[in-house]
């Protein structure tokens, strides 16, 4: 592992010359914020860009409904590997599974298309399906996030929009 700066020609400053711009290591993003205790490390985000019309609990959901048209990108909410892709799951049309860590899963369902296969690694915002209706009047994502195994609410999870 070579650290940078140890080819300076002798006499040297670390300092950088007058007027170059300082860019920190990579890794050192500071204009982000620190993700909250809870959601285990994991940086969150949307996984499609419609309205959310149905809630966490609306009448027993485990997850939230985000409407959308047919065909619509389906995006990884967080890195991690597909844990299941497949239709088998009745209620949930085709569904994609993904783990993000021993404690996290994502869960997409009534997709038209899967675009992603079991074992598969996944980075955040990567497309892994297409919206679908399965089992509903209109096109919409069934998206749950469970922590351990049980249901969570997304909302306590996903940035704010």
């Amino acid at each position: 592992n070579a650290r940078s700066g140890d080819d300076k020609p002798a006499g040297t400053t670390g300092a950088p010359p007058a007027g170059t711009a300082v860019v920190p290591p990579a890794g050192a993003n500071n204009t982000k914020p620190t993700p909250r205790p809870t959601d285990g490390g994991l940086d969150w985000s949307w996984p499609t860009n419609g309205k959310i019309v149905a809630g966490f609990g609306d009448p027993n959901s485990k997850g939230i409904d985000i409407n959308g048209r047919l065909g619509d990108p389906v995006l990884a909410a967080a890195p991690g590997k597909v844990l299941y892709a497949g239709q088998d799951l009745r209620g949930y049309g085709k569904l994609v599974v993904v783990k993000h860590s021993n404690q996290y899963l994502s869960v997409y369902a009534h997709n038209s298309e899967i675009l992603v296969k079991e074992g598969q690694a996944v980075t955040k915002g990567q497309k892994i399906a297409e919206l679908g209706k399965s089992d509903a009047q209109e096109p919409k994502l069934h998206f749950e996030i469970r922590r351990q195994g049980k249901p969570v609410d997304p909302l306590q999870y996903l940035p704010a929009r």
